[in-house]
């Protein structure tokens, strides 16, 4: 299982929400450049980057600064947060970025995401960020009347490979993954799934592993100093693909 470290961009600060909360953001990180750097030393492949401003701006305002993770730290990201346009994914695909994680666009534009499928293959991945059960979406400030199982199995239909599914009520809080919505993710569709939420000990690697998950993004935990990006990596390994 894949361990993706996340860098949640705020006003051009690594910041860390409580519960999708955008008043909790708490700077985390000095630089994010510096944050990357740290976890490839570490031993990352992969990077979790998220423009929380972008998201609510349903379009990029921090691209210039992931593109420069990207290029300085030699990590692959991935990155979601305001891509709504093939123009936007493919903005950022074509400057280094390895995969783009389409949120908000896969409740309201599924028709994008199937264009952006055809055009950009497994580069594509759903984002699908759960409250109660419910799809949310504009950067978690608006519910959805959509199921986040629903939606994934469209995601699926639509030739979706990679689904990065967030339970809201666990993110930020160290609580815990949600083991049982993500267990009956994993069942329901193909696609590979990554973790995100709740992540707060090598305990929850290993129960998240042992579903079967493609991944899991750390956060909170890597910063707090409760979880060992080393020893999570070792944990996760289990021969996946890495990309």
């Amino acid at each position: 299982m894949l361990i993706l470290p996340a860098i949640d961009l705020k006003g051009g600060k690594c910041v860390r929400l409580f519960r999708g909360d955008f008043s909790t953001a708490e700077q985390v990180a000095k630089d994010p450049v510096s944050a990357a750097n740290r976890f490839r030393k570490a031993g990352a492949k992969w990077i979790h980057v998220v423009d929380l401003d972008g998201a609510k701006a349903g379009k990029p305002v921090h691209s210039d600064l992931i593109f420069r993770i990207a290029r300085e730290s030699g990590l692959h990201v991935e990155t979601g947060g305001g891509i709504r346009t093939m123009k936007t994914a493919a903005y950022y695909l074509k400057n280094g970025i390895s995969r783009v994680i389409l949120g908000t666009a896969a409740i309201l534009n599924p028709e994008f995401v199937r264009d952006a499928v055809g055009a950009f293959g497994d580069r594509i991945a759903a984002g699908i960020d759960s409250r109660n059960g419910m799809a949310a979406g504009d950067g978690w400030t608006r519910t959805s009347a959509v199921s986040s199982l629903s939606l994934a199995k469209n995601m699926e239909s639509l030739g979706v490979k990679y689904i990065v599914f967030t339970d809201i009520a666990r993110d930020g809080t160290l609580s815990g993954p949600n083991l049982r919505q993500l267990e009956l993710v994993q069942k329901t569709v193909s696609c590979r799934v990554i973790a995100s939420g709740g992540v707060s000990s090598l305990n929850d690697i290993e129960n998240l592993k042992n579903l079967g998950l493609y991944g899991a993004i750390c956060g909170k935990a890597l910063y707090s100093g409760s979880l060992d990006l080393k020893k999570a990596i070792l944990a996760g390994e289990s021969g996946n693909a890495e990309n």
